[in-house]
């Protein structure tokens, strides 16, 4: 069955439909391709300390980029009803005199930072050093799988900080798995495939998973002069409960989270 590559209205905007087989039963929002998140109301504030109405809007976006965008629709987006799409997300902050940056919540896919950022896709495939094609399959999928030299190319291009890289490109579930496996057996076998998750260097990686693995066997060891099965329970509990936060843990010891 062929892929369907069209979208659908639906109360949080627009839905990919790229990444379902045709004939759906229930259309889902797609987290890679749905329509940015866009921030209504400042837009609306935007509009007015500009001194104009919905159809002065609505007229720059035909005028200015060829949009046949009704004064209904811009009241729409100010109200949060729908979303623009990218293009029109675009073409609206170019009406408004702002960086299309300043009309969206806080990015979190990769797609969603590269649009705050004003960028095309082919701009910054060519700024990381990366073939148009090969980023729009990683963009699509969701997935980075640029080398270190790219990673911190799109670092830097598109002013991410470590923790929204690891969310952008797809990996929090991955890291979350590997600091959780460092905690609990041996954390010196963990440094080699963080490294290659993380642009962090290594020594700096190696002390935080050692603080970590420390962290975790006390909490673990504390709780053993309890006994019976309340102590049991407690273990249970304790490494539940930091192995829970370790994501977070994580940032606040190696830095980046900001």
């Amino acid at each position: 069955m062929p892929l369907t590559l069209s979208y659908v209205p639906t109360s949080y905007g627009l839905v990919c439909l790229v990444c379902r087989r045709s004939s759906p039963a229930t259309p889902t929002v797609c987290p890679v391709h749905s329509s940015p998140p866009f921030n209504a109301p400042a837009a609306r504030r935007l509009r007015a300390a500009l001194g104009m109405a919905p159809g002065h809007v609505a007229y720059g976006l035909r005028a200015q980029y060829g949009l046949l965008v009704a004064p209904e629709t811009v009241m729409a987006w100010e109200r949060g009803e729908i979303s623009p799409s990218s293009t029109e997300l675009t073409a609206l902050a170019g009406v408004l005199w702002c960086s299309p940056g300043e009309l969206l919540a806080e990015p979190v896919t990769l797609r969603e930072h590269r649009i705050a950022r004003g960028l095309s896709p082919e701009d910054l495939a060519r700024r990381v050093g990366v073939e148009p094609n090969a980023y729009q399959k990683m963009e699509d999928a969701g997935r980075w799988k640029g080398n270190e030299r790219q990673s911190a190319a799109l670092t830097l291009v598109l002013g991410l900080s470590l923790a929204q890289f690891v969310a952008a490109t797809g990996k929090e579930e991955e890291l979350a798995e590997l600091l959780r496996s460092a905690v609990t057996t041996r954390w010196q076998a963990y440094g080699k495939p963080l490294s290659k998750l993380l642009p962090i260097p290594r020594p700096h990686l190696e002390r935080v998973l050692e603080r970590l693995h420390g962290e975790y066997q006390s909490r673990m060891v504390a709780t053993l002069s309890w006994g019976g099965g309340e102590g049991s329970a407690a273990r249970g509990d304790a490494g539940r409960e930091f192995l829970a936060g370790i994501v977070d843990r994580f940032w606040a010891l190696a830095g980046g989270a900001a």
